[in-house]
């Protein structure tokens, strides 16, 4: 069976030493001291590993059911969400007042990051409540925030999202579902949505559907869709449930991976939903929900990334074949172990810079998330929003990646089901699919975000990794290892803006043809301003005397081999997309 540790002291080397989480002035976060992070990740570890790990392949091979209208989830999930909600890991940064704990979302992160290595598709049915919970506590009502909330905290009720439809995917504007008054205050949802994950299952007494449609006679397009609150069953005065809703799902869709996760086919016939916000503002509503779970599904690029990482360099180090070409390292076996090769080095280096820098990112954009909500800091607010399609579409074509990358270092044996690291690429793979698929990611990034309050957001990121630099670049190694290739790279980045700015005004496809490549030259210049900040982190801790010297000094390995072999990728992706749309577009659509 497949391993996983909780990375812990990479996690607290990231929150203290790198973002330095308690000496932030956002609230909340003075609370953040090492022994508190500490005991909280290590039990988050704990059950990842001994409760979420060993279900993993049982929810890969067992799936769900659909039986008589109720989904059967895979044996042992039950059990499990009650150790969830009784260990209180579905509330971690839930506000107090609706039983939560009050902490910073950075804590959630950092939590979830071991749950979804252990089990991902177990850990989507609690993800998506919480992106439920969050738009209801921002959009809701009072009344509504009463009913709804203290059960989604806890998860006794779970939460989904319903966007999709069989015929509009991310063109949300052309949705059929209606919602028509019904006199009284609610309303009548009409309608079918597609691919919603834990639409239906046996996990919780209710389902809080959250519903995008139209009311008769708004506006067009996504100007006229608003976002419903429709639960399974409907709730009564005094929070007991009522009578089952007209919403009911009709299919299981049968996947690639996440197989343990409930994929459902949803109609509502008629079913009562009660608005949530203003009517035609759904979209600004959803999007609350959509952010959010979009910097979780960009973790779990990292964190299957994880994962697959782990067991390849076990593998790697236990597997005997060939000779180390400069001199036998196993005289008194038959062969070395693989991790002697060079190439198997290169992968597995590869692998590990991603997963630790992807790590640094994205608790970097989980305290971003925390300063934007509990300090309405809008310069903050503006960053997240230009990184969460960095993110998202990066980190999860990378996460995917390095998971291939990690199934290949076992040859034959990684395409075998036993030893488990198919599993590892199939549930990567949606990540890459669902919550906008990342070509639109990179789209929005190049469409909106980049000239997003007159480009104020990534005149600031360019200003921040300009100043980091200026500000180490004295110490020499340092500078010539990390900080220059970090400087190129930045460099890179902002010719390519430059190009946008000229080309999008003459002809758009220019800029939307080079849209993928900027998203990824964006991602690896972020990925190098995290190792600056760890290798910066690391020198200090040698130069103070750390015990574990060994840990640092992986660190400022691993920071130049990024420098030095990843990095260099922003020249490819800058001379990609200064070649323009023509080389995209020569074809007619006929010649293919």
């Amino acid at each position: 069976m497949p391993i996983y540790q909780s990375p812990l002291k990479d996690m607290q080397f990231v929150l203290h030493e790198v973002l330095r989480v308690s000496e932030d002035d956002c609230p909340g976060f003075a609370d953040l001291d090492r022994d508190t992070t500490g005991a909280i990740l290590e039990e988050a570890g704990r059950v990842a590993s001994d409760i979420l790990l060993p279900l993993n392949a049982v929810g890969d091979r067992e799936g769900c059911r659909l039986e008589n209208g109720v989904v059967r989830t895979p044996s042992g999930f039950q059990d499990a969400m009650r150790v969830m909600r009784e260990g209180g890991w579905t509330s971690i940064d839930c506000d107090p007042a609706y039983g939560g704990q009050g902490l910073p979302y950075v804590m959630h992160t950092a939590a979830q990051e071991a749950f979804v290595s252990a089990n991902m598709a177990f850990n989507m049915y609690q993800g998506l409540t919480h992106g439920a919970y969050s738009a209801i506590h921002i959009h809701g009502s009072e009344e509504q925030k009463q009913t709804y909330l203290p059960k989604l905290t806890t998860c006794e009720w779970t939460g989904t999202m319903n966007l999709t439809e069989p015929h509009a995917g991310t063109d949300l504007g052309i949705m059929r579902t209606r919602a028509v008054p019904n006199g009284d205050g609610t309303y009548a949802i009409t309608g079918q949505k597609i691919f919603i994950s834990s639409g239906e299952h046996d996990l919780a007494e209710n389902i809080i559907h959250l519903v995008l449609a139209k009311i008769p006679g708004g506006p067009d397009g996504t100007k006229g869709v608003s976002l419903f609150i429709v639960p399974k069953f409907l709730v009564n005065e005094d929070g007991s449930l009522g009578q089952r809703n007209a919403v009911s799902c009709g299919k299981l869709e049968e996947k690639m991976g996440i197989h343990g996760n409930a994929t459902c086919v949803m109609n509502f016939d008629g079913a009562t939903g009660s608005l949530l916000g203003e009517e035609h503002k759904g979209m600004r509503a959803m999007f609350t929900m959509m952010n959010e779970a979009r910097l979780g599904v960009g973790m779990q690029g990292l964190a299957q990334a994880e994962i697959a990482y782990q067991n390849a360099l076990a593998y790697a180090k236990d597997r005997l074949q060939g000779r180390d070409l400069t001199g036998a390292k196993n005289p008194s076996g038959h062969a070395d172990p693989i991790i002697v090769h060079p190439d198997v080095r290169r992968s597995l280096m590869e692998q590990k810079s991603f997963v630790e820098g992807a790590r640094a990112f994205t608790y970097w954009g989980a305290m971003l998330i925390d300063r934007a909500h509990r300090m309405e800091d809008p310069d903050a607010d503006g960053l997240i929003s230009l990184l969460t399609p960095v993110l998202k579409g990066f980190q999860t074509d990378k996460g995917f990646e390095m998971a291939v990358a990690a199934q290949q270092l076992y040859g034959g044996h990684g395409y075998i089901e036993e030893w488990g690291m198919s599993q590892f690429v199939r549930d990567a793979r949606i990540a890459m699919i669902y919550e906008g698929a990342n070509g639109i990611q990179a789209l929005d990034l190049v469409g909106r975000k980049l000239a997003a309050q007159g480009g104020k957001p990534i005149m600031a990121l360019f200003e921040a990794i300009k100043g980091f630099i200026k500000q180490h670049e004295g110490d020499a190694d340092l500078k010539a290892q990390v900080l220059d290739p970090l400087k190129a790279a930045s460099k890179d980045l902002q010719a390519a803006a430059m190009y946008f700015m000229g080309a999008a005004g003459k002809n758009p496809n220019d800029a939307l043809a080079g849209a993928t490549d900027f998203m990824h030259m964006m991602g690896h210049v972020c990925l190098g301003y995290m190792w600056a900040r760890m290798a910066v982190a690391a020198t200090a801790a040698l130069a103070d005397g750390a015990e574990d010297r060994t840990f640092y000094e992986s660190k400022l390995a691993t920071a130049r081999f990024y420098a030095a072999r990843q990095l260099p990728a922003t020249a490819m992706h800058l001379a990609r997309i200064q070649s323009g749309a023509a080389p995209v577009m020569a074809l007619e659509a006929a010649n293919f």
